[in-house]
């Protein structure tokens, strides 16, 4: 959605293939029943956005969304249940840092000081560190506290990966962007309305009101150059282009890919060699249990962490009640694959267990647990992602594709952002 609509604003005709029922991919909509068996609308699972996703709220902007009414900004607050944690106060970097370090409650003046003292180094050597290092090795030595309550959460969220296992230097360009490069960076942004609203569907609305043809619940099956090695354009399903752009998951394009490579003569090699990164590309999944108070209980934040472990796998509560839908709605996540039991009633059966003891919610009962199992290509230090360039006249975007960024909404967007403007 964010090339078509940058490819649009710049004269382009467009037109738009999605083989989904549905607009937006992993972030759309979809209905459950609550308990008393009434339609419920939520999410593919629970999203959030921060202050620093400045090019998504642009393009939402763009597109007639009320971003002020449509997301509620919160300064950003890791605290459990009970207040333990790290909470930013609103102020500018790096002072609203400094300042939340120091009241964090639950964690001592050495745990603190430690913190602040890691951050001046981080921040002294620009946000670099050798490519090969995990998130863990950033923070060897660091107090076990400062690793549970902080680092943890702030990786599983941003990387969907434990520290052992995320790359250090991502983690490092999402703490730069987040909480040192403007005033509201780390804010966090928690969606009002479904997700489809927030953007995608609201996003085809006016790309059909620009003159774009959108092509919904329909697959592309053929992906064919036009001449020797696609110099003038391409044909999808027959229909010709001047080109094209995978906007969709890494193993469509994969697919996709292949079908175009099988027809081009000099740059076949390339075109199977970016199919063969993006189909080996490994994935983390993620997974949302939705569920409901029958008296109605709230939280004390629109959004706290969960202590999670062996039996316990989320990491965060969101309290739906407060951000438009009904009281006592609850929605607790659990990224990072490792973290998942096999199967999914024993997933479920262990985050309501875990929430209704840390949350103290004894009445909470599930209404719909969601699973992606391939939610996020797995952000570690040696992964190979591919380039946004395929073939000629044939790009990619995508949260996976070669960025700065993990697996994110703002990643997705700019990386169709500036595919279109290559393009």
């Amino acid at each position: 959605m964010a090339a078509a609509v940058s490819l649009v604003q710049r004269g382009h005709q467009v037109s738009l293939w999605e083989t989904a029922r549905h607009w937006g991919g992993r972030a759309r909509a979809l209905v459950v029943q609550d308990l008393q068996g009434q339609p419920l609308t939520v999410d593919n699972g629970q999203h959030i956005l921060i202050g620093a996703y400045t090019d998504s709220l642009a393009l939402m902007r763009t597109v007639g969304v009320d971003v002020e009414q449509s997301l509620l900004r919160l300064p950003l607050d890791l605290r459990d249940a009970h207040g333990h944690g790290l909470q930013l106060p609103d102020l500018p970097p790096p002072w609203d840092t400094a300042l939340g370090i120091a009241r964090a409650r639950g964690w001592s003046w050495r745990d603190k000081y430690a913190l602040l003292a890691r951050a001046a180094h981080w921040k002294r050597s620009h946000f670099r560190c050798n490519a090969h290092a995990t998130v863990a090795d950033l923070c060897q030595g660091l107090p076990q506290r400062l690793l549970q309550d902080f680092i943890d959460p702030l990786c599983i969220s941003a990387l969907n990966l434990p520290a052992a296992q995320a790359s250090g230097v991502v983690f490092l360009r999402v703490l730069h962007d987040s909480l040192f490069a403007g005033r509201g960076g780390s804010n966090l942004l928690l969606a009002r309305t479904d997700l489809g609203t927030l953007f995608p569907t609201t996003a085809a609305r006016w790309l059909i009101a620009q003159g774009a043809t959108l092509h919904l619940g329909q697959r592309v099956h053929s992906l064919q150059p036009r001449g020797r090695d696609a110099q003038s354009g391409w044909q999808v399903d027959g229909e010709a282009f001047d080109g094209v752009l995978l906007a969709t998951t890494s193993a469509e394009a994969a697919r996709l890919a292949l079908t175009a490579a099988s027809a081009l003569h000099d740059t076949r090699s390339v075109c199977e060699h970016w199919a063969g990164l993006a189909d080996a590309l490994p994935h983390t999944a993620i997974a949302t249990v939705y569920a409901q108070c029958p008296a109605g209980s709230g939280l004390p934040a629109p959004m706290v962490a969960l202590r999670s472990g062996p039996g316990a796998p989320a990491q965060f509560a969101f309290d739906r009640g407060q951000l438009g839908g009904p009281a006592g709605l609850m929605a607790l996540v659990i990224s990072a694959s490792d973290a998942l039991p096999v199967d999914r009633v024993t997933l479920q059966a262990q985050t309501l267990a875990q929430a209704r003891q840390q949350l103290g919610l004894p009445g909470l009962e599930a209404l719909r647990t969601v699973v992606e199992k391939r939610a996020t290509f797995a952000c570690t230090p040696d992964v190979q992602r591919p380039a946004a360039h395929v073939a000629p006249l044939l790009w990619a975007c995508g949260d996976y594709v070669e960025g700065p960024y993990p697996a994110t909404l703002e990643g997705a967007v700019r990386s169709g952002l500036e595919v279109a403007q290559a393009f």
